[in-house]
């Protein structure tokens, strides 16, 4: 492989394009590989899935092996093409973030990747705090043992050998695309949520990177940004995925990111998306940090802007946990948010692999409390989405303590509604459940694929057919009212939620005296 963006662009090695013009977008999960084909006027034409396994072979791991990706990308991409009945013009990338995957030269994977939840990093923490005030600063993130960077320095403390074989360092998507086009390349989208960024200065933070002892040369050459041309799907890649080869590949973005993009997200609105993990942002114009209230701060997927990002580990995973444990199928699962919760109905803390926003704690665990002989098996479920709600309701709260906006216009400004995307969200149920724990309305997002479109429409950017106006104005989809808090039964949850917090609080004590 090479970083050589122009290896591959020669315009005869692009095909001739049947009509009508169409873009695919590969969203690279953290349990499953979507595809989506779009139009020319970003509406979705045909979507598939596959998915894959999260492996944690020791508490406190999270991996999954780039083998399993890759197949899942191939069988979701071929299908979602054989129904949208046309041939992509170009593709785009959207992924899991925060993640490792130590590749070789040619690009084949060293070891199964080190996902977001891994916690295993959680000492090697105490190298950033010896970092300094400054270099801290230029990160402008919470620090959180499942980033590339904390992963990195652990697998050159505990896997030297794995660590001296590697010739990049990458993050997921960064893989699948030097997979698909022979190239490697990292884009600010993604790299600025490493723990290895200069986030305002926009660049690979090469003092860090050498503070932590780190080698530099593990770090792929940056493009402009994630609609910027990266590449060219080879003919290998092309016979696998069923695609034309040469068609133009975009740098592509986090998933978080390509889901802002994909849903039409502007500076003054705030966005829910949930799926494995959860995610409130607000876009910003400037960057602004609140680290030490464990909110992130990262690059937008377009040429310009950040965003703001409170985000719960605890959502889809967590539900996924309890799903299997209770035996119960997602139908049963959701079902359950039907049926009205009681005063003595257990309280679910889902903090089962730690917590990012507000706590930054790698070490909190969760529990069901005050189980009772009344308790059944729709009460757990229940209490399983209660909990999940609750969590996403701390990240928010947190999201939305105003600091440091005043030059943006956005100071004392909450937002009159919150926005809804993702694929965790499609329950009505569930919607209303969330609503009246958070106690705003929410305007879902006629975008059930948020990150698989946007990673479309990265694609159509870089083959030259959309501008980001065009994605962010005409293109940007609805957003229709989808569920408002029931008064009664929001202030039966803000009862619940202080004793949420309360158990938390419990929680939080008992991991620190562990820990001590």
């Amino acid at each position: 492989m090479n970083a050589d963006p122009q290896l591959h662009a020669k315009a005869a090695d692009r095909p001739n394009l049947t009509s009508p013009v169409c873009t695919l977008g590969l969203d690279l999960g953290t349990s499953s590989a979507k595809a989506v084909v779009i139009d020319a006027g970003g509406q979705v034409l045909s979507q598939a899935s596959a998915g894959y396994t999260v492996t944690s072979a020791v508490a406190g791991y999270a991996e999954s092996e780039p083998a399993h990706w890759w197949s899942a990308v191939t069988a979701c991409a071929r299908e979602a093409v054989h129904a949208a009945g046309a041939r992509p013009a170009a593709l785009g990338l959207s992924g899991q973030m925060h993640g490792l995957v130590l590749a070789s030269a040619e690009g084949e994977a060293l070891r199964p990747a080190l996902l977001w939840a891994d916690s295993r990093a959680t000492g090697c923490l105490r190298a950033y705090r010896h970092l300094g005030s400054g270099a801290l600063a230029r990160l402008a993130n919470p620090l959180a043992p499942g980033m590339t960077g904390p992963l990195l320095v652990w697998i050159a403390e505990n896997e030297p050998r794995t660590y001296r074989d590697a010739r990049w360092a990458l993050q997921p998507k960064d893989w699948l695309r030097a997979r698909l086009t022979g190239e490697v390349h990292a884009e600010p989208s993604d790299a600025s949520a490493t723990l290895l960024y200069d986030v305002a200065g926009d660049r690979w933070d090469l003092e860090v990177v050498g503070g932590l002892g780190l080698d530099a040369d593990l770090l792929a050459p940056l493009l402009p940004s994630a609609g910027a041309p990266a590449g060219h799907l080879t003919a290998e890649a092309a016979t696998e995925l069923g695609l034309p080869a040469g068609i133009p590949v975009a740098a592509g973005a986090g998933d978080t990111a390509a889901a802002a993009l994909g849903s039409g997200i502007r500076p003054g609105d705030v966005q829910l998306t949930v799926g494995t993990g959860a995610q409130v942002i607000r876009p910003l114009t400037t960057p602004v940090s609140r680290a030490d209230a464990g909110i992130n701060l990262f690059r937008s997927a377009t040429s310009y802007g950040w965003y703001q990002m409170g985000a719960t580990i605890s959502a889809g995973l967590s539900l996924n946990w309890v799903r299997e444990v209770m035996n119960a199928t997602w139908e049963e699962l959701y079902a359950s948010a039907g049926h009205p919760g009681q005063a003595h109905d257990p309280i679910f803390v889902p903090h089962l692999s730690g917590e990012r926003t507000p706590y930054s704690d790698p070490a909190l665990r969760g529990s069901w409390t005050a189980l009772s002989l009344a308790d059944d098996r729709t009460s757990l479920l229940r209490s399983a989405l209660e909990g999940t709600a609750f969590a996403i309701r701390d990240a928010l709260d947190a999201l939305l303590e105003d600091q440091g906006l005043e030059d943006q216009g956005l100071e004392d400004q909450r937002p009159p509604r919150l926005r809804l995307a993702g694929g965790g969200t499609l329950a009505a149920g569930w919607r209303q459940l969330l609503a009246d724990v958070l106690g705003w309305p929410l305007y879902a997002v006629d975008v059930p694929a948020a990150s698989s479109r946007g990673a479309a429409l990265l694609g159509a950017h870089a083959a030259g057919l959309l501008s980001f106006d065009d994605i962010q104005g005409p293109l940007a989809p609805p957003a229709r009212l989808a569920a408002e808090p029931d008064p009664a039964a929001a202030a039966f949850h803000a009862e619940r939620y202080a004793q949420f917090r309360r158990i938390v609080s419990a929680l939080r004590e008992r991991s620190t005296e562990g820990a001590a």
